[in-house]
């Protein structure tokens, strides 16, 4: 079996990256979910604190590691001697944004295949934007993200 790489932003982590997460767990050997540190854009949460989230959500998969990274998802895959990409697809949309960047990665790293899992029609509606407006004015999160992450969200929007 492989390792592999779930890439993104986690911010903040939803159910839909969880449910992705859990398939991934079950597909390879190992699977890296890997926060991209982007030092000109400035999140809801530290990229420590999406870390620690994610650390707990992730718990109960024992072949689940976090970790983050800046640069190319093709230099940090060779790293950690990794072949597969793992992203998430909730619509064509999704997809019709990841094939280019699946495509580049490639190009960057032959050895580097992306496979694509669509997410479970639960979780499908559920994004980070979305999730962080709801908790922005209040709302009920109890379905969008892990429990750790809804406290952490109503504690960042504390009025």
């Amino acid at each position: 079996m492989q390792r592999a790489i779930y890439p993104g932003s986690f911010d903040p982590m939803t159910n839909g990256h969880l449910d992705i997460i859990k398939n991934a767990s079950r597909l390879f050997e190992t699977c890296i979910v890997a926060v991209l540190h982007n030092p000109d854009k400035r999140g809801l949460f530290s990229v420590d604190e999406r870390i620690g989230l994610i650390q707990e959500a992730v718990r109960p998969y024992k072949n689940v590691q976090v970790d983050s990274f800046s640069g190319l998802l093709a230099d940090y895959a060779r790293i950690q001697h990794a072949h597969v990409v793992v992203r998430g697809l909730r619509s064509v949309q999704d997809f019709e944004a990841e094939v280019p960047m699946a495509h580049m990665n490639r190009r960057l790293n032959h050895d580097l295949v992306t496979v694509f899992l669509a997410s479970s029609l639960e979780v499908a509606d559920i994004s980070s934007s979305l999730v962080k407006q709801i908790a922005m004015h209040g709302g009920d999160l109890s379905a969008t993200v892990p429990p750790n992450v809804a406290v952490a969200l109503k504690a960042k929007f504390a009025r």
